[in-house]
């Protein structure tokens, strides 16, 4: 549902904080809140991290997520809040959501752009209530990039893990033309990607279920995949590098995001324990996205 549609009065949630830990408490505000959005303050280089929920929903989910980034983190952010206009909202994400073009073969734009589509380029669509998903994330943009640059590979096996907005599986499908399984924790998100999909006409070689990582029995069984996105978080990364590496597919690809610079050799070092390897780096402000590969040939055990 968009904020166009809420008969009920929304509520901005609010933290500041260091770079270090924008991963942590972006994902803890997305527990509470269905949509969430970032600023840098250029000054200062703190982070504003908000979202917006109906007043007083998700209180106890809220809590908990904060207090976990708070330990994750080491770092305590007190939560602002304040009364949010819906219409008021909803002008101020679509304010914010101009195009994004991306590469040399993506443009992602808002619903609520009229006019001609960029020429010679693959165009997603988003509901401009979404908040997030936008193309505006380093980390969107790096998996983007990532997605050019192995194209000529022509996976046939692709996996979305954590797809969020499903920005990332539909670029895969309208490019590659080839089937893809996105996944993701969170039940909003999952309705979400399923109505972007339709929205792009993605909806028949697009599917989207609600799994919990490779715990999903249904995650596992689509594999070995020849081409993984996981745009996620350092810390879940790192615990999912051996289950990663063992349903990557001999000289199959995994492209990871959702890493500050400061992360990327942490979560590369755990990947590599696993036997797979470092093919490409690319950096997005102060986004780092890796691309790494599976020897062809090598097999490995879930």
């Amino acid at each position: 549902m968009t904020p166009s549609r809420h008969a009920t009065t929304l509520e901005t949630i609010s933290v500041t904080i260091p770079a270090d830990a924008l991963d942590a408490y972006e994902a803890a505000i997305g527990q509470a809140c269905g949509a969430v959005g970032f600023f840098l303050d250029e000054a200062t280089g703190l982070w504003t991290v908000e979202g917006v929920k109906d007043q007083g929903a998700n209180e106890e989910k809220l809590a908990a997520a904060l207090a976990l980034a708070e330990l994750a983190t080491g770092i305590a952010a007190t939560p602002h809040r304040r009364a949010t206009e819906a219409e008021g909202w909803l002008a101020r994400t679509r304010a914010a959501f101009p195009e994004q073009l991306i590469g040399r073969r993506f443009a992602v734009r808002g619903t609520h752009l009229a006019g001609p589509r960029a020429p010679g380029r693959i165009t997603l669509v988003l509901d401009a209530g979404v908040a997030f998903g936008s193309g505006e994330h380093g980390s969107t943009r790096g998996c983007l990039r990532a997605l050019e640059r192995v194209a000529h590979r022509r996976p046939r096996r692709i996996l979305d893990l954590g797809t969020g907005s499903g920005v990332l599986a539909m670029a895969a499908c309208a490019l590659l033309h080839r089937p893809v399984l996105a996944t993701d924790i969170d039940a909003w998100s999952v309705r979400t990607a399923r109505d972007n999909a339709r929205r792009n006409r993605l909806g028949a070689r697009l599917r989207v279920i609600r799994a919990d990582g490779w715990r999903s029995r249904a995650l596992r069984a689509a594999g070995p995949y020849d081409l993984i996105f996981a745009n996620i978080l350092a810390r879940p990364l790192t615990r999912m590098a051996r289950d990663l590496a063992a349903h990557l597919a001999p000289g199959g690809t995994a492209i990871l995001a959702g890493l500050l610079a400061s992360q990327a050799r942490w979560v590369l070092a755990a990947h590599r324990r696993h036997g797979l390897t470092l093919a490409a780096a690319l950096r997005e402000g102060n986004w780092t996205t890796l691309v790494l590969r599976r020897r062809a040939g090598e097999e490995q055990s879930p």
